[in-house]
């Protein structure tokens, strides 16, 4: 019952939805879908890990971390949209008709790739992701916006076809040493690792690390990241970076467990270190000096995908970094983009030239935005500085060299967002677009996102810490 209402529930008011005209009842049904969600997945919380119905439905603590990073992500963008959408912000040229219901199937195909381990499946929840958003992303119905969608359908299918590529040779590598047919769930494919075949499962993970890492966004398959992002409403946005690339970093692990499980653990490392380190120096590269600040907070989700791959590459402790720093960097970078909401809302451009003052126009925008801004960065005392120190502890511990590197870049990218955003901040604004007052939701939400960001930063709470604990043992750390 509970995996009908994380996964069928969310798909069927998508349909009710699509049939309602009515704005306040979209959102209404949009409200209830995603209560319902977060109470079915609080409850997954007091049942022993590992609850399995069926083949199709399997739970274990990665899937549980993420799907309660994703419930409480699209209950916080319900909210948002609330005055996103009852208060003009969306324009004349969009189409708010379609996007509670794609925001649903959204929603419901996310939750399937948490809830299942079998990789058929999965790989048909990660493709349901990108045609459930690539809606969303054209929301606007500008040009700019029918193009970053087209590059998104395109470049993450192509990345997809690679990935379903990969599931075949892991199919390839199960049944090549034996007669018997293994089947594609994460179970039986783990007890016949020992006796895979190297060459097939090595080019398997390949492949999965390609195809799931163009839609995680590690460079070099990135390109649609910056687009899609700046371009998708803010709530939309707010789930594409904090919940959609959790999802295919997820399905990577869980091509990684194989690895792990049949001895080959050390060459799948050898790649995650190697896709980590150019996706922070890439994404470090083009947040200096950006001129757009929702393409900034795009490539800052691409340098904290690659500190997330980093820490599972080099292991031990720094697996906890990494899923620790999953948690942190979802709830502040959909906070940023949820204050991006509101500054687009008041100045009516994304351009960070045109935007100044923003501390006057916007004094809790602002406030937050300051905040978010260090959180993102790695100040202490937020979460992400806790996860990223983690990392950097074992980094300069195993290879010196790396943990050099890696705090480098670290320290550009900081200095890239504040040479950005600070200036947003100060000075006076000559726009003639009056002030306008902050609604309630606007401002709640990305108040507790960086409410919450502080506090995994000051209190780890034990039953959140345990959880880490045990999905980072199932990733070797």
């Amino acid at each position: 019952m509970v995996f009908a209402v994380l996964v069928a529930f969310p798909a069927l008011l998508g349909l009710v939805a699509l049939y309602t005209r009515n704005v306040r009842v979209a959102l209404t049904l949009l409200l209830v879908g995603a209560s319902l969600h977060l109470l079915a997945t609080g409850w997954l919380w007091t049942i022993p890990a590992g609850l399995e119905l069926s083949w199709m439905f399997k739970l274990d603590v990665l899937g549980l971390l993420f799907l309660t990073l994703t419930s409480i992500l699209f209950l916080a963008a319900s909210l948002y949209s609330i005055p996103y959408l009852m208060h003009g912000t969306h324009g004349e040229q969009a189409a708010p008709h379609r996007f509670v219901p794609c925001l649903l199937w959204f929603l419901s195909c996310m939750s399937l790739v948490a809830t299942t381990q079998h990789l058929a499946l999965m790989w048909a929840a990660v493709e349901g992701t990108t045609l459930a958003s690539a809606p969303l992303v054209y929301f606007y119905r500008r040009k700019s916006a029918l193009e970053a969608a087209w590059k998104y359908l395109l470049l993450c299918s192509v990345g997809i076809a690679l990935a379903l590529l990969g599931t075949f040779f892991l199919g390839i590598a199960a049944t090549a040493s034996s007669q018997t047919h293994a089947g594609l769930s994460l179970s039986s494919l783990m007890s016949v690792a020992p006796t895979m075949a190297k060459p097939w499962l090595k080019a398997a993970f390949v492949l999965a690390l390609v195809g799931y890492g163009t839609k995680m966004g590690l460079a070099p398959m990135h390109t649609w990241l910056p687009d899609t992002h700046s371009q998708a409403p803010s709530p939309v946005s707010a789930l594409l970076s904090g919940a959609l690339l959790n999802c295919a970093f997820l399905a990577i692990l869980r091509f990684y467990q194989i690895c792990i499980a049949s001895g080959d653990a050390a060459f799948a490392r050898t790649l995650l270190i190697t896709m980590g380190i150019i996706s922070i120096a890439v994404a470090c590269a083009f947040m200096v000096r950006q001129r757009d600040y929702k393409r900034l907070f795009a490539y800052s989700s691409i340098e904290n995908m690659g500190i997330m791959a980093l820490g599972v590459g080099l292991g031990g402790m720094a697996v906890y970094g990494a899923m620790f720093h999953a948690v942190s960097h979802s709830v502040c970078k959909a906070g940023l983009f949820f204050v991006a909401g509101n500054v687009l809302r008041e100045f009516g451009t994304t351009r960070v030239s045109d935007v100044r003052g923003l501390i006057q126009r916007l004094p809790v925008s602002g406030v937050l935005l300051t905040i978010l801004m260090l959180a993102i960065g790695g100040a202490p005392p937020f979460g992400l500085f806790w996860s990223e120190f983690i990392i950097f502890q074992t980094a300069i511990g195993s290879h010196p060299w790396l943990g050099v590197v890696f705090v480098t870049l670290l320290a550009i990218a900081f200095l890239g967002m504040g040479g950005v955003l600070l200036p947003m901040l100060q000075g006076s604004s000559a726009s003639p677009v009056q002030n306008r007052k902050e609604s309630t939701l606007s401002v709640v939400t990305p108040l507790a996102m960086a409410c919450g960001v502080l506090a995994l930063g000051v209190y780890l709470p034990p039953v959140l810490s345990d959880l880490l604990h045990r999905a980072a043992g199932l990733l070797g750390g």
